[in-house]
């Protein structure tokens, strides 16, 4: 199933898309059970697929990406955290940091995957039982702060506001069974940056469910960004970073496309 979550008329909702673009609306809650009720929905404004309760990323997760930075391949996952605040929904801005200003903010196109059921030093071979399914993200990063501005951490540069995207709709696993063979790609003002396959991935989903659960609760709703492919911007000759007036798209085979445009950060609120 291909869930959403929107609003409509005021109203959050939760969704079920339809390969013809219908939607229909579920009842029910995302960590329990959902039925199709078979009413159709007026979708005023499309959402982030959930509200994540924590973001757990994966740094240097596929080879050529790691090559194209001179990084070694890691012998373990590299986790870094994103904060909450920095989800953004499908076609609302990425806004380019003014405040603590970033002038090398760049693209990452990442499979994401949520959590559905807590578990804890969860074996591999059982990992994905605990999933409820997979949506597109970006983990925008700002590569000056993510470099120099976050005392040797990546934190700072990777968790500003709309610095994650998630969307347009969470696939559940019963209808993408396979998260490791799936073509993914950014498009930036309409040009290709970023065509990979998650075959590519150093440690795959399972692993990575495994890993991050050993002596640590993941309790759903949890999100997992699982790393980006070769073709960033940082890596380009030139480099290539987003500015004001761009757009950018996220796609994944069998999920499908998140597109945000980019602004600045607009004055204090």
């Amino acid at each position: 199933m291909k869930i959403v979550r929107f609003l409509s008329a005021g109203s959050e909702r939760l969704g079920r898309l339809h390969d013809d673009g219908r939607v229909t609306l579920l009842d029910g809650e995302l960590f329990g059970r959902l039925t199709d009720s078979g009413r159709p929905a007026t979708v005023d404004k499309l959402l982030a697929p959930l509200e994540p309760r924590d973001i757990l990323c994966i740094g240097l997760n596929y080879k050529r990406h790691a090559a194209e930075g001179g990084q070694a391949v890691p012998e373990h996952p590299v986790l870094f955290l994103k904060n909450s605040g920095a989800v953004q929904n499908p076609g609302d801005p990425i806004e380019l940091p003014r405040t603590l200003r970033s002038d090398m903010v760049d693209y990452e196109c990442e499979l994401a995957v949520v959590i559905g059921k807590s578990c804890r030093n969860v074996p591999r071979a059982r990992a994905l039982d605990h999933v409820l399914g997979y949506t597109c993200a970006n983990d925008v990063s700002a590569r000056d702060w993510q470099r120099n501005g976050g005392g040797g951490q990546w934190c700072r540069g990777k968790t500003f506001a709309t610095f994650c995207p998630l969307g347009p709709a969470l696939v559940t696993t019963d209808e993408l069974a396979d998260p490791g063979r799936l073509a993914i790609r950014t498009i930036l003002n309409g040009a290709v940056m970023q065509d990979w396959n998650t075959a590519d991935m150093i440690f795959d989903v399972p692993t990575l469910v495994e890993f991050l659960s050993a002596s640590m609760h993941l309790r759903p709703g949890t999100v997992i960004l699982t790393g980006t492919p070769h073709g960033v911007g940082f890596a380009r000759t030139p480099p290539v970073y987003l500015r004001p007036g761009d757009e950018v798209t996220i796609e994944i085979e069998g999920i499908g496309r998140l597109t945000n445009p980019v602004i600045e950060e607009p004055a204090a609120r």
